[in-house]
């Protein structure tokens, strides 16, 4: 059976169960650890449960569409759908699950592995089934119409704009709290829900009346405080981002997780400047154009750096968070860790699952394994890259001469079959669907069995463990004791390099275009729309990182995008993951942001100087 057309990457990704044609599901991470109780005089009761949205709404409910959002006074690009009466509040509210989480301060987390999604905003708690998380454009969207309400924000639209707003509260007190070894926990009372933007590198910014003392109360918390108005902007001193951000309700808390160290700087330049070490390289080692072409009657911005690699001492590379495959960070600070002086965003991932969604291979080692043929670029230190489509053909063979094909590595990518998982998906493999089963392997021996059960709850990897899972019912006849034999390769040379970074679909290659999004697994609707887009390409001597935009729109289709590059003289190029995660870092600078705000992302590519590229040190293989 023919593989189903995956929606893009930062759309939650439902995959058919080939065991089981009418059951569809998704891949999902392990619910986070709880959160320790905060010492307050009331205690902290349990988050108050907001009524789940009906199934569906009439028929005959209005529904109302849009494309920009204002919060918090920052106008951005983002789809939004009104379901009921304009002059009456929202029947359903959907809106990017990015923004939920960046633009108004709403954390989630997956409940096990039936593809539910909890929402939790100052105290009022919403769980989302998979049926009730829906695409909108490039996003994933969520009815938010419950949860805003229950905290009071009112939802305004005006043409094709939707204006976000609730009361102002007011900060109450700043303190210390009890937090986690090597986690400084700063909690601000407020008299009332705020709205907080926390996608900003390094800070947060929310809507609170407040005043100079506490701006300067925060000093002693190791904070700076800046306000504009009813608007604070809270950084930490040394310039480090918070690790965490979330809220607390009963009384209504917002809560501030950042590095132990009060002086840990994460970045290299100073805020607002460029890193003076690509200063000096720009103009001589990297070239920084920022151009406006036209293209199908859009305009479209693009920022392009090109680099020629072979007689540069910057070196590309991987950006990953270091701690498994499982979590979203900013782009500045994947930048950040491994010193990279130029970043753009990487491949695809599933935003509500949080996990990978695509080739990401880092110093010969698969974080992630290629999924759907997709385009895949491969590089080895000092050379230009080599682009392709890309699969791993990989089968466990056992005493008997039976050959089972696996169909994943690393990935976040469900399918009915075998898949495979090694500790460099992270200390920890939880089941990602209900039912699965497991041996674990090593030194070519299996030496434990696991059923569902101990899946869900998590199973430790260690280094040169190997853990075979089998979905759907896909039975493993290997009794512990029994010996296998992996056999493995890349089936094209892009999967031979040292690095490699997945996306899709491939644009350019030797100079021609190869756009072929249905061979790749992409939908049709992903293939007509407009968006921000990333792409990394080629033309024969220099390497080329780009971002583009639309100056009008939400941006170029993919055929679009080819054509521009082709006249910018690429010979290859291949499209990385777009919309909201569409970004580019310039010396410590967020230069662009796909859709005016930072979007999360799971993995990126940067250049980073010789010297700070040693190899990271990873457990397993």
């Amino acid at each position: 059976m023919a593989q189903p057309a995956a929606l893009p990457a930062t759309i939650l990704l439902v995959t058919a169960l080939l065991a089981a044609p009418a059951t569809a599901v998704k891949a999902a991470p392990p619910p986070p650890p709880p959160l320790p109780e905060l010492p307050t005089s009331t205690g902290s009761p349990p988050a108050a449960p907001v009524a789940a949205p009906a199934a569906a709404p009439p028929a005959a409910a209005p529904s109302t569409e849009g494309t920009r959002l204002v919060i918090l006074g920052l106008a951005q690009r983002g789809a939004w759908r009104w379901i009921g009466r304009l002059d009456a509040a929202p029947r359903e509210l959907w809106l990017p699950l990015e923004v939920a989480q960046g633009q108004l301060g709403v954390t989630s987390r997956s409940r096990g592995a039936g593809g539910e999604l909890e929402l939790e905003w100052f105290g009022a708690r919403l769980v989302v089934g998979a049926e009730r998380q829906r695409p909108l454009g490039d996003e994933v969207a969520i009815d938010l119409a419950p949860l805003l309400a229950a905290n009071g924000l009112t939802a305004r639209a005006s043409g094709s704009t939707l204006l976000l707003e609730m009361p102002t509260p007011r900060l109450l007190g700043i303190r210390p709290s009890t937090s986690p070894p090597g986690v400084r926990r700063v909690v601000l009372d407020l008299s009332g829900p705020a709205i907080v933007r926390s996608s900003e590198p390094g800070g947060v910014v929310l809507a609170v009346a407040h005043s100079a003392d506490q701006r300067a109360a925060l000093q002693g918390q190791g904070l700076r405080g800046a306000g504009t108005g009813a608007l604070l902007r809270i950084t930490d001193r040394g310039g480090a981002a918070p690790t965490r951000v979330f809220t607390l309700g009963g009384p209504h808390r917002l809560v501030l997780d950042l590095p132990g160290d009060p002086t840990a700087a994460v970045g290299t330049a100073s805020p607002g400047r460029i890193d003076p070490r690509l200063q000096s390289r720009l103009g001589r080692q990297i070239l920084w154009e920022r151009l406006v072409r036209e293209v199908a009657g859009r305009r479209v911005r693009i920022n392009a750096v090109r680099i020629d690699l072979i007689n540069s001492d910057l070196e590309l590379r991987p950006l990953s968070r270091g701690d498994g495959m499982e979590g979203l960070s900013s782009l500045v600070r994947l930048a950040n860790r491994q010193d990279a002086l130029v970043a753009i965003n990487g491949g695809f991932f599933n935003r509500v699952r949080r996990l990978p969604l695509g080739a990401l291979r880092d110093q010969g080692r698969w974080l992630s394994g290629p999924i759907l043929n997709r385009g895949a670029v491969g590089w080895d230190p000092g050379g230009l890259p080599r682009f392709g489509r890309l699969r791993l053909e990989e089968s466990v063979l056992d005493a008997g001469g039976n050959r089972w094909p696996v169909s994943v590595l690393n990935s976040g990518y469900v399918q009915r079959g075998l898949s495979r998982y090694t500790a460099d998906w992270g200390p920890t493999y939880r089941s990602l669907v209900d039912g699965e089963t497991a041996v674990l392997v090593r030194d070519g021996v299996v030496r434990a069995r696991y059923g569902p059960d101990l899946l869900a709850a998590g199973l430790p990897l260690g280094a040169g463990d190997t853990l075979l899972v089998g979905r759907a019912g896909f039975s493993l006849p290997w009794p512990e004791g029994g010996t296998l034999r992996l056999e493995s390769r890349p089936s094209t040379a892009v999967g031979m390099a040292n690095n490699v970074v997945g996306g899709g679909p491939l644009l350019l290659l030797g100079g021609r275009p190869v756009l072929d999004g249905a061979a790749e697994g992409f939908s049709a609707a992903f293939l007509r729309q407009g968006a921000p887009r990333t792409v990394i390409g080629s033309d024969g001597r220099q390497l080329w990182l780009l971002t583009l935009e639309g100056v009008d729109d939400e941006g170029p289709t993919l055929l679009e995008a080819t054509q521009l590059l082709a006249g910018l003289g690429l010979r290859d190029a291949l499209n990385l993951d777009g919309g909201s995660s569409t970004g580019l870092v310039m010396g410590g600078l967020h230069t662009v942001k796909g859709r005016g705000v930072v979007g999360a992302v799971h993995n990126g590519l940067g250049l980073v100087p010789r010297s700070a590229a040693a190899p990271l040190t990873r457990a397993g293989s």
